[in-house]
């Protein structure tokens, strides 16, 4: 591969696509040389121990398309491995770089590093620009009266939904500015997923589209395991396979209900923005005085499904066999797990980062704190979901249970793990004891 001239990068992230990608628009509409890159992060691959964990087969296939629609037009992606400032450091020295173009990430080891890389251009006079392309608002566009970060959830949507006006969720035209990229003569090859030091999963990955059939009914199905009742589309989210704007366009028009689960995501943006220490300590200090019991073989019951509760069970296997577990699920198996069994919500949203496809660090951390009660606007402590009536509730003709759990109801499924009221007494004991002291 041969530059010779003067370049501008944009960087790709979480950002895995050409239309409406903000960053990429700004970076186009300014400069008639731009190169695609993406950096495959070393320091989060080696710290990954399944070597066929399915979303680093999704990114690289998402690349592999992405390279394929630049090289339709003269372009290609740009692909290295390695530490970001080390290979910053590297391009800095290799190439002539005017500016560096991508779009903001609110995680605490995100912010971190580019604010190295970030000091490493700026010692090179090299402008480092970011835009806000994965939410709708960032940073302190939504504070309190107070000037405050908001810690309810009501309060937060309330202001969200004053606030958005169209210019907020207007797509950028970026997919039609694709003739100032800078045309690649021998555009290298991407690295292969065994030279990224992994294998293929067999996990299945939903599909990028939105159903608007599904938006119809969203706000009666999607709290039913058995139904396909939600749109999948957290892998997508999460990646940025697509776009966050074009969805809330979409529920905007469809169902009020699906809004407010982009609104929730959005909220667990925020507080992870605003309260980094979240990631693994209490939002309410007081909670990091609870003891945790932090039985291992209960906890390998409750990772393996084996508690002898039906739907906490059931849901444990879906994830483990698909990457996937219904949300609605996700709480009853977080709130049986810190509650019931009193394990810290650290062990259990370790678990579920690790299994889930659609893993989102604010989004995990923010739902099994919400769970144990410690976060923002979370269950109250004294809330204790009780697995036996949620299943009568949720999955009453047991298809959920079944399709995960064949030998229910047969003498080789085993009784629960611990007996309901007798868990509750003993969390509401442990809960009030540790919150007295605080």
């Amino acid at each position: 591969m041969t530059i010779s001239q003067p370049i501008v990068l944009f960087w790709f992230r979480r950002d895995l696509r050409i239309y409406d990608n903000h960053g990429l628009y700004e970076a186009l509409s300014a400069h008639e040389n731009v190169c695609p890159l993406f950096i495959f992060d070393t320091e989060i691959l080696e710290a990954l121990s399944d070597k066929k964990d399915a979303r680093v087969q999704f990114i690289h296939t998402r690349l592999l398309k992405l390279d394929a629609e630049l090289r339709s037009v003269g372009s290609a992606l740009l692909v290295y491995i390695g530490k970001p400032v080390e290979v910053w450091q590297y391009l800095t020295d290799t190439y002539t770089i005017e500016a560096v173009y991508t779009n903001r990430d609110y995680e605490p080891y995100a912010r971190s590093r580019d604010k190295a890389v970030f000091h490493l251009l700026d010692a090179k006079k090299i402008p480092f620009k970011g835009y806000k392309d994965q939410v709708i608002f960032e940073k302190n566009e939504l504070l309190t009266q107070a000037q405050s970060p908001y810690s309810v959830f009501t309060p937060y949507s309330r202001s969200w939904k004053e606030a958005l006006h169209t210019e907020h969720t207007r797509a950028f035209d970026s997919e039609n500015l694709t003739h100032h990229l800078y045309k690649l003569s021998e555009p290298p090859a991407i690295p292969s997923l065994s030279q990224l030091g992994f294998s293929p999963s067999s996990h299945h990955i939903p599909a990028e589209t939105l159903d608007v059939r599904l938006l119809e009914n969203y706000d009666k199905t999607r709290d039913y395991p058995a139904i396909e009742g939600t749109s999948r589309l957290g892998i997508h989210l999460r990646f940025g396979t697509i776009s966050i704007r074009q969805l809330v366009r979409t529920a905007q028009v469809n169902n009020d209900t699906y809004l407010n689960e982009l609104i929730w995501r959005e909220f667990y943006q925020m507080i992870l923005f605003h309260f980094p220490h979240c990631v693994t300590e209490a939002i309410k200090p007081a909670y990091d005085k609870i003891w945790w019991r932090n039985n291992e073989e209960e906890f390998m019951a409750w990772c393996e499904g084996r508690t002898g509760y039906p739907l906490v069970d059931a849901g444990m296997r879906q994830l483990y066999h698909t990457g996937y577990m219904h949300n609605r699920v996700r709480m009853i198996t977080a709130s049986f797990l810190t509650k019931h069994l009193l394990i810290d919500w650290r062990r259990g949203e370790a678990y579920f980062a690790e299994k889930l496809l659609d893993f989102e660090l604010a989004s995990n951390v923010g739902g099994w704190q919400w769970a144990a009660g410690s976060g923002c606007d979370a269950a109250p402590y004294f809330r204790i979901f009780n697995p036996t009536l949620q299943l009568q509730k949720f999955d009453p003709q047991l298809m959920y249970v079944r399709k995960w759990v064949p030998e229910y109801d047969t003498p080789s499924y085993p009784p629960p793990i611990i007996e309901h009221t007798h868990a509750r007494k003993r969390c509401l004991a442990v809960y009030k004891s540790a919150l007295e002291k605080g």
